[in-house]
């Protein structure tokens, strides 16, 4: 089975689902709706068009530090430690507060087993649907995900919601065919974390309800909006997905309509649905609004190539540069806009 579509339909899900939520992140499901409307939803953040965050970069990284250890366990987990120093080094702005003092550490010079701090934060959720798609066997996906997890989050529970994100991604490419709402069957019944387990068991009887990510979120306690906590934002995005599984556009505009931690719970959403679906059933539209620069639709295309086992546009089969130096104008620029934003959100309507 050539994976290459899937890889590419997870990176550029995760991109996708990342610039549509970024403009709404933080805000509650009401506040945002006032301030910039309802559907139909689009990459928009300036200039009606979108931009990524550490959410799409973190999943680049991860394919580059796959692609750079041959998928060999320990060294993706040094090349991963690696790129994240650098990746710090550039001024990335927003980061999860775990993250952040995992790469401090890391810049100290802690181990990648030793960086990771008792945290359970979506960072690792956010950046592993990718590995899904990757990997040969559930065994190699598993212990991946593992390392991919401790080098920023040493609670069990980031590294259970964040497997759950890599087995959702990798239904198509394993030939199972299964249906979302009997993988979330079957996911509610292997976790091992208590409030995660509920939490799936009601998603599954809602989505035989039939009610709306809304709905469900809304009887979660989520009505102000979905938090970074894995075992909130995971099992909406799961949800998102599994109500609109063939309809990227609608699961991702669910997705960020939830409010609250809206980039992240749409990255991971657009993550799954783009693995499953592939590249070619991505909006052309939302693909043309993404204002991506170093790493632009074809970096993308080269890395996918790259993790498929096909040369990529340059004829060669090595990883495309994040292009670090240039990615620290790039973010300074980022930041301004969002600041932009937030002293937008200080004036009405409330």
């Amino acid at each position: 089975m050539d994976r290459y579509p899937y890889i590419l339909g997870c990176l550029l899900g995760t991109a996708l689902g990342d610039a549509v939520g970024i403009r709404r992140e933080g805000l509650s499901r009401q506040r945002a709706t006032r301030l910039y409307g309802g559907q139909p939803l689009r990459p928009d953040l300036i200039f009606g068009r979108g931009f990524c965050s550490d959410d799409t970069e973190h999943t680049q990284i991860v394919g580059r530090a796959l692609v750079m250890s041959g998928r060999d366990a320990a060294g993706f987990e040094r090349e991963l430690a690696r790129q994240l120093k650098r990746w710090f080094l550039t001024l990335p702005p927003g980061i999860g507060s775990a993250t952040t003092r995992a790469c401090i550490r890391l810049l100290m010079g802690f181990r990648p087993d030793r960086s990771g701090v008792f945290s359970a934060g979506n960072g690792p959720a956010m950046r592993t649907a990718l590995i899904g798609v990757c990997a040969e066997s559930d065994g190699e996906m598993t212990e991946l995900v593992h390392r991919c997890t401790r080098v920023t989050h040493t609670d069990p529970k980031a590294e259970e919601a964040a497997l759950l994100v890599a087995r959702a991604s990798r239904l198509r490419v394993n030939g199972a065919g299964s249906e979302p709402l009997d993988a979330l069957k079957l996911f509610a019944e292997n976790v091992a974390g208590a409030e995660l387990n509920e939490t799936l068991i009601h998603a599954v009887s809602a989505l035989i309800d039939r009610k709306t990510p809304q709905e469900f979120a809304a009887s979660q306690g989520w009505s102000e909006g979905v938090s970074g906590y894995v075992n909130h934002s995971v099992p909406a995005a799961l949800y998102c997905w599994a109500y609109s599984p063939n309809d990227f556009r609608r699961c991702v505009e669910n997705a960020v309509l939830l409010g609250g931690d809206s980039d992240s719970v749409a990255a991971i959403a657009g993550a799954i649905c783009g693995a499953n679906l592939g590249s070619e059933a991505l909006p052309t539209d939302w693909l043309q609004r993404l204002w991506e620069w170093p790493r632009t639709l074809r970096w993308m295309e080269d890395l996918a190539g790259c993790l498929a086992g096909r040369p990529t546009n340059n004829g060669r089969r090595e990883p495309p540069s994040m292009y670090w130096l240039a990615t620290i104008p790039r973010n300074l620029l980022f930041t301004a806009v969002v600041m932009g934003h937030g002293f937008r959100r200080l004036l009405p309507p409330y």
